[in-house]
C-alpha cells in the first residue's frame, strides 16, 4: 500500500505543508523536507517550479520565481531527492504543472518518482478526463496516487467521478481564488466543507488555500481528514531559518 494511503488510514487530522523546491535557496530543499518530518507533520508538497503558475498567489508565484533563477529544474529536483528515503519515511508529493512533465516524459518522470520514492502527484492543470483516458495506467503502473481538485463550483456529478478514479485523497480548495488570498472562512466556505463531507465520498478530503494558522486549521478539518498550508509556511521560511521550522508547525498544531 502506498505511503499516502497508510498515512491517510491514521486516526488523526492531516496537516501537509507545501513549499517550492529550490527555494529560498537552490539546496535547501532536503533540509526543508527533513525539518518538516522532524516537526511531526505528516505529509509533505514540494512544488516543482513553473514560469507560469496559473493557480498560485502571490507568495507561492514569487518563490517559484526565485527558485527559477536560483537555477531549480526537474533534473535537479530528482537529483537532489535521490537519497531522501534513506532520511525521510512520510509521504511525498510533488506538486507541479504538466508541461515540464510532459517535456520530461510522461512515463520517464512517473519511473523517476517511484524511484526516489515519490508517492504522488498534484497536477493542477491536468484535465480529469484526459488523466482517466489517457495516463491513468501509467501513474498506476509506477505506483503513484493522483490527486485531483476540487472547487465550491465542482459539479456533484464531477466531484463523484474524481472519487471514483481517485485512491488517495481529494483536494479541497476551499475557494476558486488563488493560493494565500483569504483569511479565515465564512458562511460559504462551511456550507461547502458540509456539503462534500454529506457526499460520503470513498477518497477522504484535505482541504488546502486560506489554511495560515491554528484557527483555520480546526476550522478546514472540522469537516475534512486534513489541511494543506502552503503561502504562509513560504512567508515563514522566507524571514526564518530553515532550522526554525518545528516553531512554524507547533504554531498550527
Amino acid at each position: 500500500m502506498n505511503r499516502i494511503q497508510n498515512k491517510l488510514k491514521e486516526n488523526k487530522k492531516i496537516l501537509s505543508i507545501y513549499f517550492t523546491a529550490g527555494y529560498p535557496s537552490l539546496n535547501d530543499t532536503v533540509s526543508i523536507i527533513q525539518n518538516l518530518e522532524t516537526s511531526d507533520v505528516d505529509m509533505i508538497e514540494i512544488g516543482l517550479p513553473f514560469s507560469d503558475p496559473l493557480a498560485d498567489g502571490p507568495t507561492i508565484q514569487a518563490s517559484s520565481s526565485k527558485a527559477l533563477k536560483n537555477g531549480m529544474t526537474t533534473e535537479i529536483l530528482f537529483n537532489q531527492l535521490k537519497d531522501i528515503r534513506k532520511t525521510v519515511s512520510i509521504p511525498l508529493i510533488i506538486m507541479g504543472y504538466f508541461n515540464p512533465m510532459l517535456q520530461y516524459g510522461v512515463e520517464a518522470f512517473c519511473k523517476k518518482c517511484q524511484e526516489i520514492g515519490i508517492d504522488g502527484l498534484i497536477i493542477p492543470d491536468l484535465p480529469v478526463d484526459v488523466y482517466s483516458e489517457d495516463y491513468k495506467s501509467t501513474f498506476e503502473k509506477y505506483g503513484l496516487v493522483n490527486v485531483f481538485l476540487i472547487t465550491p463550483q465542482t459539479s456533484d456529478e464531477r466531484i463523484r467521478f474524481i472519487d471514483s478514479i481517485s485512491n488517495g485523497f481529494i483536494y479541497m480548495v476551499s475557494s476558486a481564488s488563488v493560493t494565500g488570498s483569504q483569511s479565515g472562512f465564512g458562511d460559504d466556505q462551511k456550507y461547502y466543507f458540509e456539503r462534500i463531507s454529506n457526499m460520503d465520498l470513498k477518497n477522504p478530503q484535505i482541504v488546502g488555500f486560506g489554511i495560515n494558522n491554528r484557527d483555520t486549521f480546526k476550522q478546514a478539518t472540522q469537516y475534512a481528514k486534513g489541511a494543506i498550508i502552503g503561502s504562509a509556511f513560504i512567508k515563514f521560511i522566507a524571514e526564518n531559518t530553515v532550522e526554525n521550522i518545528k516553531q512554524f508547525v507547533q504554531s498550527i498544531r
